[in-house]
């Protein structure tokens, strides 16, 4: 057990280590400073810039800006769409796959468009080389890139004065992609091929296996590229069915490792990244600190439950290895769990369905939350950031004093933006359970009853509302009530808060910084952040406690 924590505490600060320098070098990209590879990109950019023509050269106000993240989006998802559907219209479709039906194909464009990635498939035999290379690669580039591109948006918004500019958003999504994402993702993909991830543009191969003689088929693919954006973008979707349990996506610990550090690293790196760009290193190092507290809390308590919790099978000596690799075992399964709910990644290295009760609990809580801690790529933290809002505005009644944040007055405009974000997420988890609940065919698509089947469904709906995209095993995914409802829910979550965010940087933009005064409330002590973590616990608490008595805590006490 001691060694279990040792190499997660281990693994935690390597992810500082890489985290603090790719945060100087975001915010570098950010502010239009010279960095190591300016020289060899920058030429590149200039193109892409003079493609663009005059979108890419003015500063843009706020409706410009959301209208470009809308357009970008909208053209992405029927685009998508229709790249699914006639897939087998088109080329590097080695095994024939037809094209996908209509309700999936809506599912999983909003999906990938959203930074979701929920998948109601299984990559290998549903989508084609051409679909998963140029199609769902390329959205999870795009997503994460669009939701870094706002969250410098509302840092704009704190830094600026008096302006009602924001930024060039073709300009934010370009700099991201060719600076950050495409390098980063070429070193995690060049390092993952030499542990054996595959990455070929062959289809299926077959061979015999040791056992009489059987005939048995291997998938190939684009896998390496796919999955490297996959966990730096936050987006999680896995080339195959079984996602990063899959021997060819994860072949062994060396693997393991770096693709769960890459889960992490993008959202670290962007909290470093944001204490610069507002020149306060302490407002991110408020922000680290509550997001480790969170993320140790949570990875000791899904560890303990997994080792010490309900005896379902005894494997190999071991409790609750049942639906874990044997080649990760409990403590870099519980990581991982951890991880992926942390952050709106979504992969999974074990099936969670199988973690006992309270080891599902809290990975499903940490969602409920809005996957603020550490959270997905750019998203996660300007969701944080509303958090803080709130506490302030909150801390701001107490005392009858008008709440500030960054040299920026926060007023009742301001508010009611902050609580489309937080709120958006947390109603259409519950609306979207309860609509699944009350549908008659409800039991037809679990194949679990009970509070177990309870908590699949919770589960299910706290991942979509939340941009997630990982799921309990037992409920079918792929019907068109779930595509289509589902779908809804990811656009919805994905930019109601989005827009919201742009908007509150507008405001804030507008305003004059006020200077810090002896009656300005701290948000870098001890005090302050004892207070957010109670705002965010006393959140998601009221919401989801009576909901998760009917599903995990139930089961807990029936299993204990």
């Amino acid at each position: 057990m001691n060694q279990i924590f040792v190499e997660q505490g281990l693994f935690l600060v390597v992810l500082m280590i890489l985290a603090i320098p790719l945060g100087f070098y975001i915010y570098k990209v950010m502010t239009n400073q010279k960095t190591i590879l300016t020289a060899l990109i920058s030429p590149i950019e200039k193109k892409i810039y003079r493609f663009l023509g005059p979108l890419a050269q003015k500063e843009m106000n706020v409706k410009q800006y959301s209208l470009s993240v809308l357009f970008l989006s909208l053209f992405s998802f029927i685009l998508l769409m229709a790249m699914m559907m006639f897939q087998h219209l088109l080329p590097l479709n080695p095994d024939k796959l037809p094209g996908t039906s209509l309700s999936l194909a809506f599912n999983t464009a909003a999906s990938f468009v959203t930074n979701t990635n929920w998948q109601a498939y299984a990559g290998e035999k549903t989508m084609s080389i051409f679909t998963q290379a140029f199609g769902l690669t390329v959205q999870n580039f795009v997503s994460a890139a669009v939701g870094i591109a706002v969250l410098f948006v509302v840092l704009r918004g704190f830094t600026n004065k008096n302006s009602k500019y924001i930024g060039n958003f073709w300009q934010d999504l370009t700099k991201i992609i060719l600076y950050v994402l495409l390098p980063v993702s070429l070193i995690v993909s060049v390092l993952l091929i030499s542990q054996g991830v595959v990455q070929s543009f062959a289809g299926t191969i077959s061979g015999t296996s040791l056992n009489a003689g059987e005939k048995i088929f291997l998938p190939l693919g684009t896998v390496a590229s796919q999955v490297a954006i996959k966990q730096l973008g936050t987006n999680g979707g896995g080339y195959f069915g079984a996602n990063s349990t899959h021997p060819f996506e994860n072949p062994n610990l060396i693997s393991n490792f770096i693709e769960n550090l890459s889960i992490l690293l993008l959202p670290a790196a962007l909290i470093v990244a944001f204490g610069l760009f507002v020149k306060d290193w302490k407002q991110g190092r408020t922000i680290m600190i509550v997001s480790l507290g969170f993320l140790i809390a949570a990875l000791i308590g899904v560890t303990l439950s997994e080792y010490y919790g309900p005896n379902f099978t005894n494997v190999l000596g071991h409790l609750n290895l049942e639906g874990k690799e044997t080649r990760f075992g409990i403590g870099w399964s519980s990581l991982w769990a951890v991880s992926t709910t942390a952050v709106s990644n979504g992969s999974v290295n074990a099936m969670m369905d199988s973690f006992t009760p309270l080891g599902g609990l809290l990975p499903m809580f940490l969602m409920q939350l809005g996957e603020i801690i550490f959270g997905g790529a750019g998203s996660g933290l300007y969701g944080m950031i509303a958090f803080i809002l709130l506490t302030i505005f909150i801390a701001g009644l107490l005392v009858g004093r008008t709440p500030e944040y960054l040299g920026k007055k926060i007023e009742p405009y301001d508010m009611k933006m902050v609580c489309l974000v937080i709120l958006t997420p947390l109603l259409l988890t519950l609306l979207g359970t309860m609509s699944f609940i009350l549908n008659p065919q409800a039991m037809d698509w679990l194949n679990n009853q009970g509070a177990h089947g309870f908590s699949e469904i919770l589960y299910s709906f706290s991942s979509l509302a939340n941009n997630n995209g990982s799921a309990f095993a037992g409920l079918t995914s792929d019907t068109t009530f779930l595509n289509i409802i589902g779908g809804s829910i990811m656009i919805l979550s994905r930019f109601i808060p989005m827009l919201a965010v742009i908007f509150l940087a507008g405001n804030l933009g507008k305003k004059k910084i006020v200077a810090t005064g002896s009656g300005t409330l701290s948000t870098t002590n001890g005090t302050f952040v004892s207070m957010l973590i109670i705002v965010i616990l006393v959140v998601g608490a009221l919401s989801f406690l009576p909901s998760m008595a009917l599903g995990p805590i139930a089961e807990y006490f029936v299993t204990k």
